[in-house]
């Protein structure tokens, strides 16, 4: 096992229904530690360079409008940002966020217990979890200064 740090995005519908707490909360009974976390007004810019690999999708703009908070009428585009670590920390989370689908979801997990899709098909999965290691490591400094993680 090997000790990784991973980036969390509470997305703005789960800002919106105040599920912050309840989403620390379960990332830290898995046995995670929290090593860094702010708010952040996202700009276009962040979010673009967030979700690049994803740029070619039709749903690419809405991706970007649900990510900026544009959906939910979140004020200057907040939303919490965060590193978590721990022993396979990546995987761990993803597997207590559960699938991006909140429909394919494990109840259990964050996705499964809060997530849904809109009537207009808008997937609104409350957190954002990193891929793999190297998706990790570019979120990561994308999101924080070396400073800024404890």
């Amino acid at each position: 096992m090997a000790l990784e740090q991973t980036l969390i995005l509470v997305k703005p519908d789960g800002a919106k229904r105040r599920l912050t707490g309840m989403v620390f909360d379960r990332l830290e009974a898995a046995g995670l530690d929290l090593c860094a976390a702010k708010v952040v007004s996202v700009t276009e810019e962040l979010a673009r360079e967030h979700y690049k690999a994803l740029s070619d999708k039709p749903f690419f703009p809405n991706l970007i409008r649900y990510i900026r908070g544009e959906f939910h009428d979140i004020r200057k585009n907040k939303i919490l940002a965060a590193v978590f670590q721990g022993e396979d920390a990546i995987k761990l989370v993803r597997k207590v966020a559960g699938a991006t689908n909140p429909e394919q979801a494990d109840p259990g997990t964050i996705r499964g217990s809060f997530g849904r899709i809109t009537t207009e098909g808008q997937f609104e999965n409350v957190i954002h979890a990193s891929g793999d290691p190297a998706d990790a490591e570019r979120e990561i400094k994308l999101w924080f200064k070396p400073e800024e993680i404890v």
